[in-house]
Parts: C-alpha cells; sequence; structure tokens
C-alpha cells in the first residue's frame, strides 16, 4: 500500500469515527474466509459494517474523534464494526461471536463513552430502533382503539336491547 492510499484509509476511517454513533472492536483470529463473509452480509443486512485495517493507521485515524478511547483496544488481529444505529453493531457481534467463539469482542465505544465486553453485550440486547418505533406506533394507537372501541360500545349495547324487546314482542 502507497503512502497516497494510506492516507487515503486514514481520512476514510475518520471519517466513519467521527460520524458513527457505535464503534464495537473484536479480534478475528483464525476465522474462515466463509465466516468472514457471513458476518460481513449479517452487519450489512442490519445497517452496520465491519472493516479490517492496520491497527497503526487506525489509531492515526481514531485521534480527534469522540471514539478516540478505544485505540487502546487495537492489537493484534482486530476488526471493527460500526452502525450509525446505537444497537446494530453490537447486536450483530455478540449474536455471531456467540455462534463462533473466534471472534472474540474486545471492548468499543459509544459517543465519547468506552465500552467494555460487559458493556457491548448490554448494548446488544437494547431494543434497535426500528423495534423502538414499532412499540411507539403500538403505544400512540392503543388509545384510539380504545377510544373507537368505547364510543361504538353503547350503540352496540343499544341495539341488543331492542333486539331483545323485539324479540319478546313476537314471543308475547
Amino acid at each position: 500500500m502507497d503512502r497516497a492510499a494510506k492516507s487515503e484509509l486514514v481520512s476514510t476511517l475518520n471519517g466513519v469515527f467521527s460520524d458513527t454513533s457505535v464503534v464495537v472492536v473484536a479480534h478475528y483470529a483464525g476465522l474462515t474466509v466463509a465466516d468472514m463473509q457471513k458476518l460481513r452480509s449479517q452487519m450489512k443486512q442490519a445497517g452496520a459494517t465491519v472493516k479490517v485495517a492496520k491497527n497503526r493507521l487506525a489509531k492515526i485515524a481514531l485521534e480527534g474523534t469522540d471514539v478516540a478511547s478505544i485505540s487502546n483496544l487495537m492489537k493484534g488481529p482486530t476488526l471493527i464494526a460500526y452502525s450509525s444505529d446505537p444497537v446494530a453493531a453490537a447486536k450483530v457481534a455478540v449474536d455471531f461471536s456467540k455462534t463462533n467463539d473466534k471472534l472474540v469482542i474486545l471492548g468499543g465505544a459509544m459517543g465519547a463513552t468506552s465500552l467494555n465486553v460487559d458493556g457491548v453485550k448490554a448494548l446488544a440486547t437494547l431494543p434497535s430502533l426500528d423495534e423502538l418505533r414499532a412499540k411507539l406506533v403500538g403505544l400512540i394507537q392503543a388509545p384510539a382503539t380504545k377510544i373507537a372501541q368505547l364510543s361504538t360500545a353503547p350503540a352496540a349495547k343499544l341495539a341488543r336491547v331492542f333486539g331483545a324487546y323485539a324479540k319478546t314482542g313476537e314471543a308475547a
């Protein structure tokens, strides 16, 4: 890799670290190419990205960003998973590490907050933005549904009462 390509990679990574809300760092030693492709596709489906970069270049890119606290995790064969959704990268990384023991999560960062392994796992248990939006819409719709049911209930009761009187009048 020549000097221009390295500086371009550093500037690209710096932009990524500045714009993303969550970064997860993990060791990937021993993963096969098929496993790595599976991880990348799962991350892509969740709206996250996985990058493997030289630790030295990643440390240079981390300087001056909010997630600079993860630079001490850059030792050995590391990969970086990131997403704009605060939960997506952590959730996919933790799920993948459960099925494949060769992916070892080292930690991460959420904004200026540094996360250890337990912090990343706790972040992975939270619902994603789409799940939270669905719950919010459900909560907003529930009162409207109840109001509609209550407003139609008295009319239905009246109709049943009139129907009962009509049947008793026919029987007599």
